[in-house]
């Protein structure tokens, strides 16, 4: 795609006023951003169809957030979902009037293909512009006027408290009960319903639903501690599951999903005292800490989905610095274990996390083959059951995987590193500062009380004016 210079003024060059803006959206660590970069953006065919048809405008999720919700609020209202990358068709003075997500660059029987879509956009924009101009301006019109209706609300409109048991009620509902979560895939944490969830558990006391509401929660959490979706070797959480079990995630990182879960798992600790929660809490906050952590206080926005498997190549792929072959494991794990057995700690990893020498990835799963043979962790069985199985005490089963993952974690930081996303975003960083500081109350830690602290401070020097105004955006080496 070329590049032409932006008016100050915010309006299309006149020079380029007879074609039709193309709006997209993405974000620096979304991978099927990527993707369509790979098939479609750096493709020679589509990029002359949109040098010489369209004006395309590309913007940063978190760099203007405002921006992102007013159309993703047309794609949500126009599509029943949404998601990035986002691509909105708009009219001269901005009115969307189509758009969607993802698109391929082939045909198939459930989407045209990216060029498709343009040549058929690019047709009607100049066969008959005003219909689509008169559609842009219909569908804003309705999104005004819903924008109106919900800011006249009142007192009276407000949800009354008889909304939370409707809500635990109908969340309970669409439990998954084998798996955890709601719903069927794609599956993402969605932290706010889990506290949704158990702090309705407190208000329901005495009413049957109120077990179930904190049941819910607490096996999902459980599941998704187990699940591929939670980074066993490196902490943290990516960002959602493809699948119903929580196995196979999009592997990028983003530091709201962290200080969300965070909070969280503590919370599921403050209401059970069960160390498993506690666990978790600080998995998390080491890996916040370790890999998104500035060194001046504040926090970096994310990790990619995508790096090279090794160095020296020049494709990235999808998950290669999580990922692990059987015969790689076995090979940095060749040390027997203890009692004289003739079994090796990389077969108790590989009994433990679901390793096959094929790989644990399904097909369906895995479009574009970036995954075959190689497996993302994920524990089917309970540290006791695997301790069973090799006649180990549960002590020494907990070592063993204490020191097995050290040993592939040390392996792991040998491969590229996904790529950073360096943004400092405030609201994000308020996120993780509510994480450390109940954290360091709930769990009696100073060190990370003091971290909110460190992270505070770091906003308060470095991303308010001379005027006193908080920044809202981001923070990249520079305050501001």
């Amino acid at each position: 795609m070329g590049q032409v210079p932006w008016y100050r003024d915010g309006q299309v060059p006149w020079y380029r006023s007879g074609f039709c803006p193309l709006f997209t959206v993405g974000y620096s660590t979304c991978h099927w951003c990527h993707v369509m970069e790979r098939e479609s953006f750096e493709d020679e065919a589509v990029g002359s169809i949109l040098n010489n048809h369209f004006i395309s405008i590309k913007v940063d999720r978190e760099e203007r957030p405002d921006v992102d919700r007013v159309y993703m609020t047309f794609i949500q209202a126009t599509q029943g979902g949404g998601g990035w990358p986002m691509s909105v068709f708009l009219t001269p003075d901005l009115k969307p009037f189509f758009g969607g997500t993802y698109f391929p660059p082939q045909e198939s029987i459930s989407s045209p293909s990216f060029s498709t879509i343009l040549r058929a956009i690019n047709k009607q924009w100049h066969e008959n512009p005003e219909l689509l101009k008169a559609k842009g301006s219909q569908i804003i019109d309705v999104l005004r006027e819903f924008a109106v209706q919900s800011s006249k609300a009142t007192l009276q409109d407000l949800p009354q408290p008889d909304c939370i048991d409707k809500g635990c009620d109908t969340l309970v509902k669409k439990f998954d009960k084998q798996y955890g979560g709601f719903g069927a895939a794609p599956k993402f944490p969605q932290p706010s319903i889990l506290t949704f969830l158990m702090k309705g558990h407190v208000h329901l006391k005495g009413n049957p639903l109120s077990a179930s509401a904190l049941e819910s929660a607490l096996f999902t959490l459980q599941c998704m501690s187990k699940g591929g979706i939670h980074d066993h070797v490196s902490q943290g959480f990516h960002r959602y599951s493809t699948d119903r079990t929580w196995h196979v995630p999009h592997f990028e990182k983003m530091l709201n999903d962290q200080a969300q879960l965070a909070v969280t798992y503590t919370e599921a600790y403050q209401i059970t005292k069960d160390p498993l929660y506690k666990e978790i809490v600080e998995d998390i906050l080491l890996y916040m800490t370790r890999d998104l952590g500035d060194q001046d206080g504040g926090f970096y926005s994310g990790e990619d989905a995508d790096s090279l498997p090794k160095v020296g190549d020049k494709q990235k792929r999808e998950g290669a610095f999580c990922v692990w072959s059987a015969k790689e494991v076995q090979e940095l794990l060749k040390d027997p274990l203890p009692g004289g057995a003739s079994q090796t700690r990389g077969d108790f990893i590989v009994s433990h996390f679901g390793i096959k020498e094929d790989g644990n990835v399904m097909p369906q799963q895995d479009p574009h083959g970036e995954l075959t043979g190689l497996n993302v962790l994920i524990c089917h069985n309970s540290l006791e059951e695997t301790a069973a199985k090799f006649h180990l005490t549960e002590e020494q089963a907990r070592t063993i995987l204490r020191d097995c993952k050290k040993v592939l974690y040390k392996e792991r930081e040998k491969r590229p590193r996904p790529h950073r996303d360096d943004k400092i975003m405030t609201s994000w960083n308020g996120m993780a500062i509510s994480a450390f500081a109940k954290a360091g109350s709930v769990l009696n830690n100073q060190s990370y009380t003091d971290r909110a602290v460190k992270t505070a401070m770091f906003i308060k020097t470095h991303l308010y004016n001379s005027a006193g105004l908080l920044f809202r955006n981001a923070y990249r080496d520079k305050e501001g």
